[in-house]
């Protein structure tokens, strides 16, 4: 009888660890989150004026996805100049100056050697060192720079999941709020999308 029960308790027992191991399994599951919306426009017009609105609105991280290229979306979507350019001229600076500091300190500090009464250091003699130490500093800022201001490398993008959005390569507009923008609120977003011409709008998930 006492056996009986024993394994009776150890049977309950098991039983109880396996739905206890379940329903752990079950809170542990993590909750989609949300990466932003989408709205659908139907053409050129509607989406630039929709641009504008967003953009009065004070909405940072966004974007406007369209099958060819419009004209004055920049301005209506008041993208600012990109800082590349005043990152690749200081890079171009530094390598211009680690050049200078080089060729100085192997010819005229480390390892000094005076031919025929020339100077121990030379500009001139030197430029070209320079000019090269410019250029490859200028160009692996110009590469990397890019990747950093793109957010490069990005495997993949949530948007692709979205059979809405599939169709910006073909027929339709699409503006794209990211979940993380400060002036991000489900409804408030939603609700300007709409009122901005908007024939729909969805959730993305990441």
């Amino acid at each position: 009888m006492h056996a009986h029960d024993h394994e009776s308790s150890v049977a309950e027992h098991g039983v109880s660890t396996l739905v206890d191991a379940h329903a752990e399994a079950v809170e542990v599951a993590p909750e989609p989150k949300l990466y932003g919306l989408i709205a659908e426009f139907r053409d050129v017009g509607t989406v630039l004026a929709a641009a504008r609105r967003v953009r009065d609105a004070g909405y940072r991280r966004w974007d406007v996805h369209s099958p060819f290229p419009i004209h004055g979306i920049e301005k209506a979507m008041g993208v600012r100049p990109t800082l590349l350019p005043w990152l690749v001229l200081a890079g171009g600076l530094t390598g211009m100056g680690l050049g200078l500091l080089l060729v100085w300190y192997t010819n005229a500090f480390d390892y000094p050697f005076l031919i025929s009464g020339k100077p121990i250091f030379s500009l001139q003699a030197n430029i070209p060192v320079i000019f090269e130490m410019t250029v490859l500093f200028s160009a692996f800022t110009a590469v990397f720079g890019m990747l950093l201001l793109n957010k490069l490398p990005m495997l993949y993008n949530p948007l692709f999941r979205s059979a809405r959005f599939r169709r910006v390569t073909d027929d339709r507009f699409v503006i794209a709020v990211d979940a993380t923008d400060p002036r991000f609120e489900r409804e408030t977003t939603e609700a300007l999308l709409r009122s901005a011409g908007a024939i729909a709008v969805e959730e993305v998930e990441e």
